[in-house]
């Protein structure tokens, strides 16, 4: 009977643990439904209806891209406030264009003090679009406190440029400069096996030696000199300057800075780089006068690009019937397995292939490629899905974009069209592989190692044993083998001999220009024109574009919602940006934001939401309105402009949720220091 008890105990615990399990999870997926709904009264609410004139608002932050990189939910909700900002080329280019043909759109502010850059390609493409929209008669104002070179670029497609006072246009020409650390290594004895073919394949030049090769200097020479003569020429005509005006400003913007008394903004207006060195209140003034409305004394007329682009998807028609044309971008480095966006899978963008191919029922495939390479396997992956897409009869027509080297090119070699933009960095047909050992490193510390093996080739991949002579041929041996490959597969795709294409590989760079006269692309154009061609080979006229995207699940959806609302503060500058406007916005927005923020919370699994800010009803009133259990908690220690201030608050919010492992510091819109993170507790 005693041993018969402790069984039937433990069935009954198993049961009862089961029972527990089940409840767990039906009550998750309750609660995964009724958030859901929250999001979708949260993010489908009202939209409030464009002004009758109103100015479109463009203020591009962080790097222009073809496509958002992946966001870690962890990383949006770390102390650095989310990954770098990033802006799509194709966003900014529909608001555009849409916005010509819209009477409500009177112009456009092009805000750029917040855009850290992008390829020349993508600045070329943002440029022509306000081109097309100005030839309507609507003007494009270009703001800014300083510009930047590629902040610059862009300024100069506008009818108006305007600078801040204190302001500067830096204008620095292009250079391409690395770091090499051969000595370093060499001090530390670690020994790196360096195996390539192709003489300008110069990427493993800063493991084996102390600065550039002559080979490395003349081919970065030149492709650098191509680009900058399309910058400096490119704002030239636009500026209407003289022929070398450009040059003249950046090689004597010394001297020129010295006789203009050190005036920047004074110096750019003499040299024709802007029209108007204007304060903000003067540069509101004109935006107001453009808006067609007043506003207030602190605010202009205007859309936000977010906002208006919400608009357009509403009232776009539905296209269906019409033939379809994919567009698959390829952006980022090339890995072996799957991969998120931002970054090049071998597998998942194969797969992702496969899938448009059987499934979409497209007419053409445009593959927009912008990458500077990567593996060889992953890249051959993408290569045989593109062929097997070709042999069942659909079109596959390749653009480029700011750079298709290497592995970008790999890919792009046999498709039925090349399109490239003039400024594109392509070429690099050539293959390199690294091995490095720290056989001499671990004996400097009295680390040695030794054994015995069946062959010559046992343990010589090793990391801390020295490379054999038959080790470091039979890598060599794969390395020949995989630029043979290359150069093969290359001139099968562009109806080349070998021989010719040898002559024009060996590792070396071209811009789009000289690959067009070299044959290794077909046309120079962007994605409209690779689009248009890709119709044309499928004989359709009347087509549809589509992006071709993978599957999002849930919390890859929630996660692009809440960076495409334009609400949730993603970085220290969203949220410098927001709370510049707070002043501005009604009791409502400010809830309605707090609002995102407590739902980005409450889907990381924060419990306690911290507020560093006082009163906190708005919170309250945030979470109530949402109908969520999170408890709010008040910080004891105010937060103020003080750095000091700050971290003391940081402090208390650890002090006060003692056990936790995370906790969630929100900012408000009036706070102007703070800004969203997950902190350790």
């Amino acid at each position: 009977m005693s041993d018969k008890k402790p069984g039937m105990l433990r069935r009954l615990l198993r049961f009862l643990g089961s029972l527990v399990r089940i409840a767990r999870t039906v009550l998750s997926t309750l609660l995964l439904l009724i958030f859901i709904a929250m999001l979708a009264s949260l993010f489908g609410g009202e939209l409030k209806p464009l002004p009758e004139h109103a100015l479109l608002r463009l203020a591009p932050t962080g790097t222009l891209v073809e496509q958002r990189s992946y966001a870690d939910p962890r990383e949006l909700l770390g102390p650095g406030g989310g990954p770098a900002p990033e802006t799509r080329v194709a966003d900014l280019v529909e608001a555009i264009g849409a916005a010509a043909t819209d009477p409500r759109i009177t112009g456009i502010a092009l805000e750029l003090d917040e855009l850290a850059g992008g390829g020349l390609d993508k600045l070329e493409t943002v440029g022509q679009a306000l081109v097309a929209f100005r030839a309507g008669g609507k003007p494009v104002i270009a703001i800014g406190d300083s510009y930047t070179q590629s902040q610059y670029y862009l300024a100069s497609f506008a009818d108006e440029i305007h600078l801040n006072p204190f302001g500067n246009v830096l204008l620095t020409g292009l250079g391409s400069y690395h770091l090499y650390f051969k000595e370093a290594l060499d001090k530390l004895r670690i020994n790196f096996h360096v195996f390539r073919v192709g003489t300008y394949k110069d990427a493993v030049e800063p493991f084996i030696g102390t600065g550039m090769s002559d080979a490395s200097r003349e081919h970065t020479r030149a492709w650098l000199a191509e680009l900058w003569r399309a910058v400096a020429t490119g704002i030239e005509g636009r500026r209407h300057l003289a022929a070398g005006a450009i040059d003249d400003y950046v090689d004597h913007a010394d001297t020129k800075l010295a006789a203009a008394h050190g005036d920047g903004a004074q110096l750019a207006r003499q040299s024709g780089l802007v029209d108007h060195v204007s304060t903000r209140p003067e540069i509101l003034t004109r935006l107001r006068a453009l808006a067609g409305k007043g506003g207030d004394e602190r605010d202009y007329g205007y859309v936000e690009l977010r906002e208006y682009l919400t608009h357009l998807n509403l009232r776009t028609p539905a296209n269906a019937g019409r033939p379809k044309i994919g567009v698959l971008v390829a952006s980022g480095v090339m890995y072996d397995g799957d991969q998120q966006a931002g970054a090049i899978g071998g597998d998942s963008l194969a797969r992702l292939i496969r899938q448009t191919r059987e499934k979409a029922a497209i007419k053409a495939l445009v593959l927009r490629i912008d990458s500077p390479g990567g593996s060889a396997f992953a890249a051959d992956l993408v290569r045989q899905e593109l062929l097997a897409t070709q042999a069942e009869g659909i079109p596959v027509v390749v653009s480029m974009g700011t750079v298709a080297a290497s592995g970008g090119y790999w890919i792009a070699a046999e498709a039925d069209e090349i399109w490239a933009e003039p400024t594109t960095i392509t070429g690099s047909i050539g293959v390199f592989g690294m091995v490095p050992t720290f056989e001499d490193t671990l004996a400097a510390i009295g680390i040695h190692n030794d054994g015995v093996g069946t062959s010559p080739f046992a343990g010589a991949l090793r990391l801390d044993r020295p490379m054999s002579e038959p080790a470091a041929r039979l890598i060599q041996g794969s390395v020949d083998n995989l630029y043979r490959r290359f150069v093969s597969l290359v001139a099968t795709g562009r109806d080349m001999d070998v021989a010719t294409v040898d002559g024009i590989a060996q590792g070396r760079v071209w811009t789009g220009r000289q690959a067009l006269e070299r044959g290794l692309v077909d046309h120079l154009g962007n994605l409209d024109a690779a689009v248009a061609a890709a119709a044309h080979r499928a004989g359709v006229e009347n087509y549809e574009t589509v992006p071709i995207e993978p599957p999002l699940d849930f919390r890859e959806r929630f996660i692009r919602q809440l960076m495409e609302s334009g609400e949730l503060p993603l970085s220290g500058r969203d949220s410098r940006r927001l709370t510049a406007r707070a002043d501005t916005v009604s009791h409502e927005s400010k809830r309605n934001q707090i609002a995102r923020i407590v739902v980005g919370a409450v889907a990381a699994g924060c419990e306690r939401i911290l507020v560093p800010w006082e009163p906190r009803r708005l919170a309250i009133s945030a979470v109530e309105h949402l109908q969520i259990g999170a408890k709010i908690e008040e910080v004891r220690t105010p937060i103020t402009h003080s750095a000091q201030d700050t971290q003391a608050a940081v402090l208390a919010m650890r002090e006060q949720v003692a056990g936790c492992s995370w906790c969630w510091a929100a900012t408000a819109p009036a706070a102007p220091s703070p800004r969203p993170g997950r902190m350790p507790c």
